[in-house]
């Protein structure tokens, strides 16, 4: 079965930066897409990156581009999420998810099928 987990999350100062990893299993990598989004209290859950393990294409919401970067490494399954110059409104818990490159939408989280446990990222100001 398709398994991901999170971690890396943390606390962390403004300004500061955090990496999140997303180790996954169970599914032909070089076929999926990983995504990550974050989910604060009381706020809907939001895209904030993703990239396809294929051929390495990448999305960035609007609010997070120039700020973080989203890589993956195939051979160790992992997909990374690296965030620099991190801001209070940046905290969240912080979740990736995996499809078939043939069935996601960069940014639209329904399109994700499978789903990790999710990692607390805290930025304090």
């Amino acid at each position: 079965e398709v398994q991901l987990v999170e971690s890396g999350g943390g606390l962390v100062q403004a300004g500061g930066s955090l990496t999140l990893s997303c180790a996954a299993s169970g599914f032909t990598f070089d076929d999926y897409a990983i995504g990550w989004f974050r989910q604060a209290p009381g706020k809907e859950r939001e895209a904030v990156s993703c990239i396809s393990s294929s051929d390495g294409n990448t999305y960035y919401a609007n609010s997070v581009k120039g700020r973080f970067t989203i890589s993956s490494d195939n051979a160790k399954n992992t997909v990374y999420l690296q965030m620099n110059s991190l801001k209070p409104e940046d905290t969240a818990v912080y979740y990736c998810a995996a499809d078939s490159i043939w069935t996601v939408i960069p940014g639209i989280p329904g399109t994700f099928g499978s789903w990790g446990q999710g990692t607390q990222v805290t930025v304090s100001s």
